[in-house]
């Protein structure tokens, strides 16, 4: 199997035909590529120095950044405490959460702030940085999901402006003859859609329909996105949650460190998700009647993948 890799670049394309392309990945595969998104290279690098940077610091001076109770939303989350759901063991991997710094006042008191880091000169800065750029790219990818799902462009605008959408670093050491578990074990993600920075790393692996896994390959001039769990219910299951990993080093000349920095586009929290309409049918029945709230549905993941209790 081969993704679709879809130019996004609307000046060289009809706006209809990039939406037919990513609408159709999203029912056949969950997951699609796009280019020509016009990320700023030198914003992504500087972010991808600032983790490295991060993750080489002593462990004692990570925890100072580690949030208490904070069910790993912001700062940072340390090794062995983030379980895929059915999975026996945690995942080989540490964390920081980079969230949203423009919140209306009714959600203040209902989000984390971000952290900064002493140690790290301009830090909190450069990821506000791509943060933006991502909310903004992120925006775009959904307005081409409205159009295919019969909505307006602008459909989604207001009710992402406000989400809690999260940029994550992620550090996976090298494997550990002692460690059990996969760098990251089969999950689909909670949120509406993923973006994933390129990297040249390889170890990520999706499960198509005939249930194989499929490697996919990246590289920095591309981003690999997929559908979450909020935007399957949403669809009615037209637009499919595909299970993903992250793998282990085959053999001991890839076993090193591998980084990525994925962006999770979430929902405003007060925002009620019930089935689009366009989306039910004779054929196709409501799966989902029963409606549930951005934040309740955040919340019930985040315990079963053991961020909270």
């Amino acid at each position: 199997m081969s993704l679709p890799i879809i130019s996004i670049n609307e000046s060289e394309r009809k706006k209809i035909d990039i939406s037919k392309d990513i609408g159709r990945s999203c029912e056949e595969y969950g997951f699609f590529i796009i280019k020509d998104h016009n990320l700023k290279t030198n914003t992504i690098e500087n972010v991808r120095n600032l983790s490295r940077k991060f993750f080489n610091l002593p462990l004692e001076k990570k925890m100072k950044y580690h949030q208490v109770g904070g069910a790993g939303q912001r700062g940072y989350t340390p090794f062995g405490i983030e379980k895929a759901v059915n999975s026996l063991s945690p995942d080989q991997k540490e964390f920081w959460h980079h969230g949203r710094s423009n919140w209306q006042k009714k959600y203040i008191d209902k989000m984390p702030s971000n952290e900064d880091v002493n140690e790290i000169q301009y830090f909190d800065k450069t990821l506000n940085d791509l943060f933006k750029d991502l909310d903004f790219l992120g925006k775009k990818i959904l307005s081409h999901i409205s159009l295919f799902l019969g909505l307006k462009p602008d459909w989604f605008n207001n009710k992402i402006n406000q989400g809690n959408s999260i940029l994550r670093l992620i550090h996976y050491p090298p494997k550990d003859e002692n460690s059990n578990g996969l760098r990251a074990g089969p999950h689909e993600d909670i949120n509406l859609v993923t973006l994933l920075l390129g990297t040249q790393q390889e170890g990520l692996e999706i499960l198509d329909q005939s249930n194989n896994w499929i490697p996919i390959k990246t590289n920095s001039d591309i981003i690999v996105c997929n559908v979450g769990d909020m935007l399957e219910r949403l669809t009615n299951k037209r637009l499919i949650s595909t299970t993903h990993k992250v793998v282990n080093p085959k053999n001991t000349s890839e076993n090193n460190s591998r980084y990525s920095m994925p962006f999770f586009i979430h929902l405003n929290p007060d925002f009620f998700i019930k089935t689009i309409s366009s989306c039910i049918d004779d054929n196709n029945p409501n799966i989902f009647p029963k409606g549930i709230s951005a934040d309740d549905f955040l919340n019930e993941r985040l315990k079963e993948i053991k961020l909270t209790k």
